[in-house]
């Protein structure tokens, strides 16, 4: 699936572009003090928006072509599957996920891997389209068609996969969900 990606990369800023700062800003609670993961973060669209709210930022993807998007940018980015990621317990003050689950192959490990590495007190965001829309169902085909293998989750099926001690919080507006969680 990675060569779709990959093929995509020097013009997926163009072709979907970041929109929704304030809204993003709301649900991470931003600015904040500390380090953020764009965990499938791609070109690093959204961290590079977000870099000036945080200390630090840092995307991780399993695209070559986006990495390379994302590192052009002058943004810190490394190769890691979302399954297992390359960090201690407890490592960022603030995780994220765009659009980015379900391309995931096996999006339980991911979750908790998310949730793994985020500091107590510290919120994680996974934001998805709404498949329970009908143009993101429309979507879900056209990538099925595509071969995508993609696998898209309703809100209450992703804060489902996360942990019990998860305090988790759901929003949508237009065609898009947040799964919001804080970690205690």
């Amino acid at each position: 699936m990675n060569h779709h990606f990959d093929f995509i990369a020097p013009f997926y800023d163009r072709a979907i572009p970041f929109s929704r700062l304030k809204k993003m800003l709301e649900v991470l609670a931003l600015p904040a003090a500390g380090r953020l993961l764009d965990a499938g973060g791609g070109t690093g669209r959204v961290a590079t928006v977000l870099r000036p709210y945080l200390s630090e930022v840092l995307v991780a993807d399993v695209s070559g072509g986006m990495l390379a998007q994302a590192h052009a940018k002058g943004l810190p980015a490394l190769h890691a599957e979302t399954e297992r990621l390359p960090f201690a317990d407890n490592s960022f003050e603030r995780v994220l996920m765009v659009d980015a689950l379900h391309h995931v192959i096996h999006q339980a490990e991911t979750l908790r891997e998310l949730f793994r590495v985020l500091q107590p007190g510290g919120r994680l965001v996974v934001e998805e389209p709404d498949v329970r829309t009908f143009p993101v169902k429309l979507i879900a085909l056209a990538e099925k068609l595509a071969l995508m293998r993609s696998h898209f989750l309703t809100p209450p099926q992703i804060a489902a996969l996360l942990p019990a001690e998860a305090r988790i919080k759901i929003e949508t507006q237009d065609y898009n969900a947040w799964v919001i969680v804080e970690k205690l």
